[in-house]
């Protein structure tokens, strides 16, 4: 065991993991500070993260954990590192962490419970019923692709998967998806100038929580008078220990849903066709057998992709973690795309292999009572549009570089350009 040192008597680590600098490189360019953090100093004290949403006179900084093995046993122990306090490095009020971040912001026994509820719309039972729902949308949009031979990948495709699949399951009537699907960029994309185009950034994301609770009180309202088939319903109708979700409530596991379900599907899929195309021979191999080796393949695209780098956690009571004495109330900040690179749990992770098995990716969380609950539903999707795309586009290829964004949660792919052959092409050479 090390000395014990107040917060602020522990040195910052030279690592800079910190500047909105480092979040603006690409993820090669980070993995060269987390291969030496994770060769050499694995838990490390760093400076607060810079240029946060809001100004935190009492965040004095945050622990960095970068190894596989370190960031799953903080997972597996939700009793001493708890997810109540935020989830993101930047210190939240209590309004916008309740509004923005629902349950995945709660621990137990209030998580337990909501958690309980939540899941049963993402039993292997349910995710079956909608499986019909996922093949369909992947079809609808490669259908309105298929002649055009050059695209933005990401607004014409990857954005609209999750869009369609989490609406459809949700109950979003069509009118409104495309505004959600918009709004919800701004949680984590308010630091790029690109997307808040002048506007405030704290204004911004509040006014992109008010939306999406604005049309999610709608549809309560609407469910309450006239139950449907979806998830919305379910809510309204669901008892937790006897006691009825508030709206309020109801509204919050809306807006995580509409977050979590379009920005994690759309970063792996977009992050999945640039690695394709990088990596031709992989793909080739791919190609080969695409039905049986396509649910392999998407493990292997997701932990590539890692669409959430970072998520946070607060010690409850001073504790140990790996030699270090952490103190009760400092910010602990899991890194999935280091851990993802980990040699000791990957053989030679800079490169893609499709075939990788066992594979040991964290890039639905650790294990543990946080553990992704819309896993399941993100592979299923993921496989049916890299087999619809590989099917009917089997040249499609991006070009040049895509445009990153600068957070430090999402893995943001903002734009991309992909080329392919149009299907009118192909059947008028035919």
């Amino acid at each position: 065991m090390t000395a014990i040192l107040t917060r602020a008597e522990r040195p910052y680590d030279p690592a800079d993991i910190s500047s909105p600098e480092f979040w603006a490189g690409t993820a090669k360019d980070r993995e060269k500070v987390f291969a030496e953090l994770r060769a050499n100093r694995p838990i490390s004290w760093h400076r607060p993260v810079q240029n946060g949403l809001f100004a935190d006179p009492n965040d004095q900084g945050f622990w960095a954990i970068v190894r596989h093995a370190d960031l799953v046993e903080v997972t597996r122990r939700p009793q001493d590192f708890l997810s109540g306090e935020g989830i993101l490095f930047e210190s939240m009020p209590k309004e916008l962490l309740d509004a923005g971040q629902g349950f995945i912001a709660m621990d137990p026994p209030r998580h337990t419970k909501i958690r309980r509820l939540v899941a049963a719309a993402f039993t292997p039972k349910q995710l079956a019923r909608i499986d019909d729902h996922i093949i369909g949308n992947a079809r609808r949009i490669v259908d309105d692709i298929a002649d055009k031979g050059q695209i933005d990948f990401v607004s014409d495709v990857a954005a609209l998967v999750p869009m369609h699949n989490i609406c459809d399951m949700v109950g979003i009537p069509e009118e409104h998806r495309r505004t959600i699907a918009y709004e919800s960029q701004f949680p984590d994309g308010w630091r790029d100038p690109r997307l808040l185009q002048g506007a405030e950034p704290l204004a911004r994301v509040a006014q992109a929580i008010l939306t999406v609770h604005g049309i999610a009180m709608g549809l309560v309202e609407a469910r309450r008078r006239k139950p449907e088939n979806d998830l919305v319903t379910a809510l309204v109708q669901a008892e937790v220990d006897g006691e009825r979700l508030s709206d309020e409530e109801i509204s919050s596991i809306f807006f995580l849903l509409i977050i979590a379900g379009n920005d994690t599907t759309r970063q792996s899929i977009s992050h999945g066709m640039k690695a394709l195309t990088d990596f031709p021979e992989q793909r080739a191999w791919l190609m080969e057998d695409l039905d049986a080796r396509l649910p392999i393949a998407v493990e292997e695209i997701i932990r590539w992709a890692t669409p959430i780098m970072t998520f946070r956690r607060t010690a409850a009571h001073d504790t140990e973690l790996g030699g270090h004495h952490i103190t009760a109330g400092d910010k602990v900040i899991l890194f999935y795309s280091s851990a993802n690179m980990d040699t000791e749990v990957f053989d030679h992770p800079e490169q893609l292999n499709l075939s990788r098995s066992p594979n040991k990716h964290v890039a639905f969380g650790g294990g543990g009572i946080h553990h992704c609950l819309g896993a399941q539903l993100a592979r299923r999707q993921i496989n049916a549009t890299f087999l619809e795309l590989l099917t009917r586009l089997p040249d499609i290829h991006t070009v040049g570089e895509p445009e990153l964004g600068n957070g430090n949660f999402f893995h943001t792919v903002m734009s991309m350009t992909a080329q392919f052959t149009p299907e009118t092409s192909k059947a008028a050479a035919r």
